[in-house]
């Protein structure tokens, strides 16, 4: 049995929403084996109020959260990272700095509930349905034997879950 702790990075572009709730999604859920962590392309400098809203109302850890750039992740004193996940189309296409030790990626990309308009219960539940899917693609990658598998098959799993081929309907 493994007891290493495994580093996790969620990018999307503003870091505000999607990949904010899926850093305290992992942090909570990962039960110690993980550590999460989020940043973005080009962060938006605040968290979403409606993120922050859905995570407390799910006992979910928020303490600590911010939007920050992902050249946090980049340097030579940054937390070396065993995966890093793209969970917007944008951050996915982007030019990606280099990760130092060279981390396992995979792209679980869904809709901005951010970017939803309309009233508040439409955005409300926008951002239900983002973490209903980052959950569960989450908990899917936290079951997954990582210890035992090869780097081509982790690599499988990854994409599938990030396909919904694992559950996600």
């Amino acid at each position: 049995m493994s007891d290493k702790i495994y580093n996790v990075l969620f990018l999307c572009t503003g870091n505000s929403a999607r990949s904010i709730l899926a850093e305290a999604i992992l942090n909570k859920v990962g039960e110690g084996r993980f550590r999460a962590f989020s940043a973005g392309s080009h962060p938006a400098g605040q968290v979403n109020p409606l993120a922050i809203e859905l995570l407390k109302r799910n006992h979910m850890p928020t303490e600590g959260l911010r939007s920050k750039s992902w050249d946090e992740f980049a340097g030579p004193d940054s937390p070396h990272l065993d995966f890093v996940f793209t969970v917007c189309d944008n951050a996915a296409g982007e030019v990606c700095p280099v990760w130092p030790g060279q981390p396992m990626t995979a792209h679980w990309g869904l809709e901005d509930p951010a970017a939803v308009e309309g009233s508040v219960e439409a955005r409300q539940h926008a951002f239900s349905q983002a973490l209903l899917i980052l959950h569960r693609r989450i908990s899917l990658f936290a079951s997954l034997p990582i210890a035992k598998l090869d780097g081509m098959a982790l690599k499988h799993e990854l994409d599938e879950i990030g396909r919904g081929h694992r559950g996600e309907s």
